[in-house]
């Protein structure tokens, strides 16, 4: 008799662990960006970000649908790469993850958008701010960062307004990105009376700027905007400071305005002559910013470039959608997605209709002792 009572306990103990184990959902969050070849700096930054979200969630309990929900994170490498992006993306389809973080560079965000959309999964980027990604008008597109219309215009302003510049050339590596940002750039500019003095083009693979910066630098230019990422302007500021350019302003967009820049400029003292544009506010303004930062740096000691603060708050900002609207459904949570108001670590997000922040901010940044700094 009381080996049978034992057996009965013993049964209705592992009746209510399955039950318990039944009640758990793994909910699988997607996150793309460049973590192999030259940009991999920043899409290492990008993951860790997403991961350290997902590691709060978890630390935190959270529960949707009356089940205990454990997020994992599927991550993928696109290599700045648009066709291994819209792979990467059709990949997560496939896998049938909650929400995507990412991507990173426009090149590829913009063709995976259309993926997305297609197999109705929501994607959230902190980092890609071509503003030809939103024109399409997909639901379940969103940008949590200023486009590059904010970004080459503010540039534009403090040449024109603050350093009272009169010339500029303009470079850039022929990617969405790249040409985005330094077409905005030059037509402001140009609208403002600064003069264009040359347009010379490069590739986000290219090293050697020499015959470039030379044909540049008969024209005599105040400034040069360069329209591309860190890896080719780190040496193109060496190269500069080779050919005699010590005295030209250098401009660039978010993809140059990383804490390696100074590091792949390699001591050239034409870092002093950047000034470069993030969208949202600096990491001191931003309502959450130092306190995440100091957390950041004790997980991921000398990591930290850009972006990892929004790929945070985007993963976040898909869970807070998925709460309000007691679902992980994408074709659920995608509604209370438009609608959110989410005080995150960046800012208080909020769409207009097409996926754009509803007020972005964008912030200025020169290089002071090789670190970058806020422009007061």
């Amino acid at each position: 008799m009381q080996l049978k009572l034992k057996l009965t306990v013993a049964a209705a103990f592992a009746a209510v662990a399955g039950m318990a184990l039944a009640q758990e959902q793994v909910v699988t969050i997607g996150h793309v960006a460049p973590v192999s070849g030259a940009q991999a700096h920043y899409g290492k930054d990008n993951e860790n970000g997403a991961r350290m979200a997902i590691e709060d969630l978890n630390a935190k309990g959270v529960t949707i649908g009356g089940k205990k929900i454990k997020f994992e994170l599927q991550a993928e490498d696109d290599a700045a790469d648009p066709k291994q992006g819209t792979a990467a993306a059709q990949k997560l389809c496939d896998s049938k993850v909650a929400g995507v973080v990412g991507h990173l560079n426009s090149g590829t965000t913009i063709p995976a958008s259309k993926v997305y959309h297609d197999c109705g999964i929501p994607m959230v980027t902190g980092a890609a701010t071509n503003p030809s990604l939103t024109k399409p008008g997909y639901d379940t597109t969103f940008r949590i960062i200023a486009n590059d219309n904010a970004l080459g215009a503010g540039l534009a302003h403090y040449a024109h307004d603050t350093l009272k510049l009169k010339s500029f050339a303009v470079i850039d590596d022929r990617t969405a990105y790249g040409q985005g940002v330094a077409d905005v750039f030059a037509k402001t500019a140009a609208g403002l009376g600064m003069k264009q003095v040359d347009q010379q083009f490069t590739t986000d693979k290219a090293t050697d700027f020499m015959a470039i910066l030379t044909a540049i630098k008969a024209k005599k230019p105040d400034a040069i905007f360069f329209g591309g990422m860190d890896p080719q302007a780190g040496p193109m500021l060496r190269q500069m400071e080779q050919l005699g350019m010590a005295d030209v302003k250098y401009f660039g967009g978010d993809g140059v305005c990383t804490a390696a820049l100074a590091q792949l400029a390699a001591g050239a003292k034409t870092l002093n002559n950047v000034v470069c544009a993030e969208g949202g506010s600096s990491l001191a303004k931003m309502p959450g910013g130092k306190a995440w930062k100091e957390r950041y740096d004790a997980k991921y000691p000398g990591e930290f470039q850009v972006y990892s603060p929004y790929t945070y708050d985007a993963t976040m900002l898909l869970v807070d959608a998925m709460k309000r609207a007691n679902s992980v459904d994408p074709k659920v949570y995608v509604k209370e997605l438009a609608k959110s108001n989410y005080k995150g670590v960046t800012a208080t997000i909020a769409f207009t209709k097409n996926g754009e922040m509803q007020t972005p901010a964008i912030t200025l940044y020169h290089y002071i002792d090789g670190k970058k700094n806020p422009l007061n």
